[in-house]
């Protein structure tokens, strides 16, 4: 019984033969959405050029009596410098396997010995088919992560001349050009991600893909499918070939998120990518290289990972060969004018307003502030400020801030003194996210909240 194909796929056969491409898309017209043939490989490089081939059948000789598959070599070449995620299968002789393995190394991605088998045919074409696709995902995702980081990168740009955040700077300056394991540790808001975006932006790896998974929004049921992959079949709802987030991220930065939320029985399959440089995806038989520099970040005390009940010894000892421990803004009140300026400039160009100042009251009730919810916070606050204040001036009122300054997180906004509905609201969120032992996205997903919602609710009762 022959396999399912994806329908969509289009095929070009190129061979010399008129009786090897009759037979070609009398087979595989009966599975594909397009088969296309063409036997003067001289059209070839055109062909390409004017069509989006999902794989392409390429002989390896074409003049007569030909056996070095030279001109093979040559085509495929040519195919690979028009377009770099092309996939092509060749097809040659049984005397030619020796010659087919090393066009393998230099980019075609299989073979096959004609006469061909059908059912072996189709086997290759497929997988070829699904390869294609996910190099396209790829690529526009390698895509999506340059224009967002082109639109992002002065709103995320890491800033502070405290001590503390000066050896930040140092130790992203050193590390950032080796593929060291980072592991960032910080509260919620001190700017985790902003950091592992600079040690990207500054290594090697730059010009390839960055890309953030919030590991504690991840289902322990799809961990090692998001992470690593699957198989077409692998599962009820696995419809077609995934390449996981190791894979997609293959040349680049993988930035793992709250990998201190891990559970212990799932931190192992993470240890054993890591140790191995290559995962199996769901429903394979076989692991796949992977090629990524690894960055982690978590909002757990260091006393909390070295906790074994928590997280395993054996994979901190993976992802920390740098640490980074980012300082909350209430331990660097001197970079907080500076900051303050940067956001309203930051805003007021956003939003096409002049660059409004900021009264000495305003800066002294800022700078005394707890914030709780750290650089988030602080720049949530300003961009509400800039939008709704009145006039060229920035005064206190215009930061209707919940929690005292230099209030414990605890006692940010005293339940007597706020609406019941609203004292019912924090009571519920704070419960959440101690049962939750401040995991931020389970806590939203068990609350019914997006995490943004849940970050301003927090904000809002100074938790």
């Amino acid at each position: 019984m022959a396999p399912a194909f994806p329908s969509s796929a289009r095929i070009l056969v190129v061979d010399d033969q008129e009786d090897i491409l009759l037979a070609a898309r009398l087979l595989l017209k009966q599975h594909f959405a397009s088969v296309q043939t063409l036997r003067d490989p001289s059209r070839l490089a055109d062909l390409v050029r004017q069509n989006a081939f999902d794989v392409l059948l390429l002989d390896m000789n074409f003049a007569m009596g030909a056996d070095d598959g030279a001109e093979g070599l040559r085509r495929l070449t040519e195919v690979l410098t028009l377009d770099p995620n092309a996939v092509v299968v060749l097809v040659t002789a049984h005397g030619d396997v020796e010659l087919a393995v090393q066009a393998m190394k230099h980019g075609a991605a299989d073979f096959v010995i004609k006469p061909w088998e059908n059912e072996r045919l189709l086997a290759t074409l497929i997988s070829a088919a699904n390869l294609r696709r996910s190099r396209l995902e790829v690529a526009e995702l390698r895509s999506r992560n340059r224009g967002l980081a082109a639109a992002t990168h002065t709103e995320t740009e890491l800033i502070g001349n405290s001590p503390a955040m000066q050896g930040v700077f140092e130790t992203i300056r050193r590390a950032a050009p080796t593929d060291a394991n980072v592991l960032v540790l910080g509260e919620n808001g001190t700017g985790k991600e902003l950091v592992a975006r600079e040690i990207h932006r500054r290594s090697r790896r730059a010009a390839e893909v960055f890309l953030r998974v919030d590991l504690g929004a991840l289902s322990p049921q799809l961990f090692e499918s998001e992470l690593f992959g699957h198989r077409r079949g692998a599962f009820t709802d696995a419809k077609e070939d995934r390449i996981g987030f190791f894979r997609a991220a293959a040349g680049g930065t993988l930035f793992l998120d709250e990998i201190g939320n891990v559970p212990l029985h799932l931190q192992s399959k993470l240890l054993t990518a890591i140790e191995r440089r290559e995962v199996v995806p769901v429903g394979a038989e076989k692991s796949e290289p992977i090629d990524v520099r690894l960055i982690c970040a978590t909002n757990l005390a260091p006393k909390g990972l070295v906790d074994e009940n928590v997280f395993r010894q054996d994979l901190l000892y993976r992802i920390n060969t740098v640490e980074i421990l980012l300082p909350p803004l209430r331990d660097r009140r001197e970079d907080i004018p500076l900051l303050l300026e940067h956001f309203i400039a930051l805003y007021a160009q956003k939003y096409n307003f002049p660059i409004k100042r900021l009264s000495a009251t305003a800066l002294d009730l800022l700078v005394a502030h707890a914030w709780p919810g750290n650089l988030r916070a602080l720049r949530h606050a300003v961009e509400r400020a800039v939008i709704l204040s009145e006039g060229p001036l920035l005064e206190a009122a215009d930061f209707p801030l919940t929690a005292p300054p230099n209030g414990a997180r605890d006692r940010a906004v005293p339940e007597d003194n706020v609406p019941k509905l609203d004292a019912m609201e924090r009571s519920t969120i704070g419960r959440a996210l101690e049962r939750h032992k401040g995991n931020v996205s389970r806590a939203a997903q068990a609350l019914g909240l997006t995490r943004a919602s849940l970050y301003r609710r927090m904000e809002k009762y100074g938790l």
